[in-house]
């Protein structure tokens, strides 16, 4: 996640400057609803262009690791899109419960983490030992073999 992190970060720098000067708009709680979701698109189309084209992102090619469908076979768009959404579940259910109860500081990181530890249990529960998310997609993340050198 953190090598995700650090190639999300300049795509969502350069999207979200290419949205402020597409808009003009100089507060960034100027037209924030819109803003959301075209990041929102904006990952999702980099997430699902990269797995559905040789199943990798580029952190994932660091790690040698691949997005295949349950069949053995590259994922299609829809799985594709279905893996992002469902993605977000790392993230959301502790982020709405912090809303919600209004938890700030030091107690929002603990539910925070605390919902990243629950989702990531969620491998533990099938024989596959995949995530959640990738059982209801019918993906599932392998290993590739180390480059012959």
């Amino acid at each position: 996640m953190a090598y995700e992190a650090v190639v999300l970060f300049g795509i969502f720098f350069t999207a979200d400057l290419l949205f402020d000067l597409i808009t003009q708009s100089k507060n960034p709680l100027e037209l924030r609803t819109i803003r959301q979701l075209y990041l929102f698109i904006v990952i999702g189309v980099y997430f699902t262009y990269f797995w559905g084209h040789g199943g990798q992102t580029l952190a994932m090619k660091t790690w040698r690791i691949k997005v295949i469908s349950t069949s053995g076979q590259d994922i299609n768009f829809k799985q594709a899109c279905v893996r992002y959404c469902l993605s977000w579940m790392w993230f959301l259910p502790a982020l709405a419960c912090n809303y919600f109860f209004e938890i700030k500081q030091w107690p929002g990181v603990i539910v925070f983490a605390t919902g990243i530890c629950l989702w990531a249990l969620t491998a533990l529960a099938g024989d596959d030992q995949q995530f959640l998310h990738d059982t209801i997609a019918k993906t599932k993340l392998v290993t590739l073999a180390a480059p012959a050198i």
